[in-house]
């Protein structure tokens, strides 16, 4: 499903997700199957906060936070799927990871491309196959195992 622009606006996304700046990590949908599959966008900047830490003088985007936008594309996923979840103030819990790898260093300036594919669905638990990849290398990659859960359920 290509078109010419965000299939989901970036004002979109902060409806989706309750991340906000430094921790939201998806900037655009650019293509999205309910039920099937997303393909998003992180732009890796200079000024993200991580970078004064990790590393000074050799910044790399850490590996668990690549993994996280690959959930949060998941997330956007499963709420542009699940009928009347967000409406309903549902939420989305991690309960597992997978296979997680790390291909390559993701560096201030790198576009990461979020690959994110349902696998199983049982239930409210998906199982999806995430891959990050910046141009046609591949930087990470996971298995996501997460629950969705109605509003009383997301207190717990």
């Amino acid at each position: 499903m290509a078109s010419d622009g965000p299939v989901v606006d970036p004002r979109q996304i902060l409806e989706f997700l309750p991340h906000r700046y430094p921790f939201l990590l998806v900037d655009r949908v650019d293509e999205l199957v309910p039920g099937e599959r997303i393909l998003a966008v992180k732009n890796v900047s200079w000024n993200e906060p991580y970078f004064q830490g990790h590393f000074p003088g050799d910044p790399v985007m850490p590996g668990v936070l690549q993994v996280e936008a690959l959930a949060q594309a998941a997330a956007i996923l499963a709420y542009q799927t699940i009928d009347g979840l967000l409406e309903r103030g549902g939420g989305v819990l991690l309960m597992g990871l997978d296979k997680v790898r790390f291909r390559r260093k993701v560096v201030p300036g790198d576009v990461l491309t979020l690959e994110v594919e349902v696998v199983q669905t049982r239930g409210s638990t998906w199982k999806v196959k995430g891959r990050a990849r910046v141009g046609e290398e591949r930087a990470a990659e996971a298995t996501i195992l997460a629950s969705f859960v109605e509003p009383a359920d997301a207190k717990a």
